[in-house]
């Protein structure tokens, strides 16, 4: 016979982060991703890439150079984002 947890409350799922704020290493990633409790798994779905391309990145194995392991450094904040940065301007 099963019982059920009568006080058990249906959690609010957390508000997917779109970037982490640029410039971050892999260290001040993953304490960003712990200080603000975003689940890396649900990041990944969110952005529908694999969550082993981020967890590569955030151990150091990629380093974003192509493809999704770009993408995914430029929502870790590794990376800037291209599509924002002033091209062609000259200090």
């Amino acid at each position: 016979m099963k019982t059920r947890n009568r006080n058990r409350r249906p959690s609010a799922a957390p508000a997917v982060v779109t970037n982490l704020p640029f410039p971050q290493t892999t260290t001040t990633a993953k304490e960003w991703i712990r200080a603000h409790g975003v689940n890396v798994a649900e990041l990944a779905r969110h952005h529908d890439i694999d969550r082993l391309v981020f967890a590569d990145l955030l151990r150091g194995r990629l380093h974003g150079y192509r493809g999704k392991a770009h993408k995914a450094s430029i929502i870790l904040g590794l990376k800037a984002d291209p599509a924002t940065e002033d091209v062609g301007v000259t200090a």
